[in-house]
Parts: structure tokens; sequence; C-alpha cells
């Protein structure tokens, strides 16, 4: 499954619910509830686990102990414009989740290279030693 059809499908079976919302607004928010809060329950998208494993680490305390990721907006003062902004983050996490992180690969050091770590190391060494305590003998 790519990554746009996992959008797709999620977006689909988000439970949407609208909160009232803090900030700039005037009497407006004490009004209307303008923040969202999207619920997505991960095991109904029935994720391979190494996507799962990366959706999970990425959400990290959005999402709940039954599998849940919670995202709540309320930067903007609709609620399209919060609805439109957390159906995006949530978008934007399941993407980054799709994507396989690079593998590392490892670095050779020749002779040279060694010898000269090791001299380094050597002269730090070198200078720390002379920071004891001074003694008159």
């Amino acid at each position: 499954m790519d990554e746009d059809e996992l959008v797709a499908r999620a977006l689909s079976l988000v439970d949407e619910s609208f909160i009232a919302a803090a900030g700039p607004g005037g009497q407006n928010v004490n009004k209307v509830a303008t923040a969202v809060q999207l619920r997505l329950n991960v095991f109904a998208l029935r994720l391979p686990p190494p996507v799962f494993h990366r959706l999970k680490s990425l959400a990290g305390s959005k999402m709940t102990a039954k599998g849940e990721i919670v995202l709540t907006a309320r930067r903007f003062r609709t609620q399209e414009a919060n609805r439109e902004d957390a159906r995006d983050r949530l978008a934007e996490m399941l993407r980054a989740a799709c994507k396989e992180p690079a593998k590392r690969a490892k670095t050779r050091l020749n002779r040279v290279g060694k010898e000269k770590r090791l001299q380094g190391k050597k002269a730090r060494g070198a200078v720390k030693a002379g920071r004891g305590k001074v003694r008159f003998d």
C-alpha cells in the first residue's frame, strides 16, 4: 500500500469533535467550539509492523495506550481552518511513518587516520595530566 492510499483510508476512519478553544477570538471563543480534536484508531489501519513502530515513535504522547492517535488543532479562529490543519498534520505524520530511514553506511578508517587519532588522544591526555595539583618538593 502506498502512502497516499494510507492517508486517504486514515482520513476516512477519523473521528472529529469540536471543543472550546483558548486564545485569540474575543467573545467568539466563549461561544463557538472552534478547536478540532481528531481521533484515529491505528489498529484499524492494519499497518505493517515496521510502519506501525515508526508511527508510534513519531506520535509519541499523542498516541494513547489503546492505540488511538489524538491530535488537537486550535491554531486558527475557524473550525474549517483548524480541521484542515489537524488533517494535514495527521497526513504528514503518516507519510513520515511510511518512509523507511536510510541505512547508515559504516565508515572505515585507514592506518594513517587511526594513528593520527591516537596521537591526538595522547596529546589531550598529556594536557589533562598537566592539570594536576602542583607539588613543591
